[in-house]
């Protein structure tokens, strides 16, 4: 039997990157999935490859930051599958800069996808894992949230959601549901494609630099965060609770 046969996962941002390698590592062992993303095009694209893998899958458009949304579409979700047992908040947004030169839209921004979002679905969730008696809340946090140049919205917002994570896990655990956090390291990317383009080197440089840094002697992909996600949702993890697992190729905190 597969780790998750009987499973309901629901993951957002799960169209690519970090997302998707999460979405396919629980639909392979044996979890049904549902999945939204703001991107419509792209969430069509990874739904198509998941069905023509066999997957059993859900998915809509949607904006975690945005409460009816996300409450339509777990509310759908349940309709179809009966239940959610796992979510796992992946969903984000980087709009980098320093701090005299960060606009107003930029810090709202990080903040309304990752901390407001993770909120949004974390509440529209946990009713139907309280009445189940069972629910893993995974939230994905970042080694940015130790202080990282030019990222002053993001990295408030990945050290918030590991206060919320801990509050989640002393509110929820009482109920079957247990909340953790997984704040990776240097992972390749669109996203740190993107913080490449943004200081001005290419992205072999950037993975160059990051690699040269980390204790391991590589980069992180996305398979990497997905078996730590995989880990805080199984049966064997149930006495974990509240707890932020660095998975950066070396000791962050």
């Amino acid at each position: 039997m597969k780790r998750f046969e009987g499973r309901v996962a629901f993951i957002t941002g799960a169209s690519k990157g970090i997302g998707k390698a999460i979405a396919e590592k629980f639909a392979i062992e044996g979890a049904k999935l549902c999945i939204i993303d703001v991107d419509e095009q792209v969430l069509s694209k990874t739904f198509s490859e998941f069905k023509d893998k066999g997957f059993d899958v859900f998915h809509q458009v949607a904006d975690v930051s945005k409460r009816e949304q996300v409450e339509a579409f777990v509310d759908s979700a349940v309709k179809e599958f009966g239940k959610i047992d796992i979510l796992v908040n992946n969903a984000g947004v980087i709009r980098d800069n320093l701090l005299f030169k960060m606009e107003d839209s930029d810090w709202d921004m990080v903040m309304n996808v990752h901390l407001k979002g993770s909120f949004n679905c974390a509440r529209a969730v946990q009713r139907y894992m309280v009445d189940n008696k069972y629910g893993r809340i995974i939230n994905l946090s970042s080694t940015s949230a130790l202080g990282n140049r030019g990222q002053a919205n993001y990295s408030t917002a990945k050290a918030g959601l590991q206060g919320f994570t801990k509050t989640l896990a002393i509110e929820l655990g009482k109920f079957g549901i247990t909340a953790n956090a997984v704040a990776p390291g240097f992972i390749e990317t669109d996203m740190t494609r993107a913080t490449a383009k943004r200081i001005g080197i290419s992205f072999e440089e950037l993975v160059k630099h990051s690699v040269s840094q980390i204790p391991v002697g590589r980069s992180g992909k996305p398979e990497d965060i997905a078996n730590a996600v995989l880990f805080f949702a199984m049966e064997e993890s149930s006495f974990v609770n509240g707890q932020v697992l660095y998975v950066a190729g070396g000791p962050k905190a």
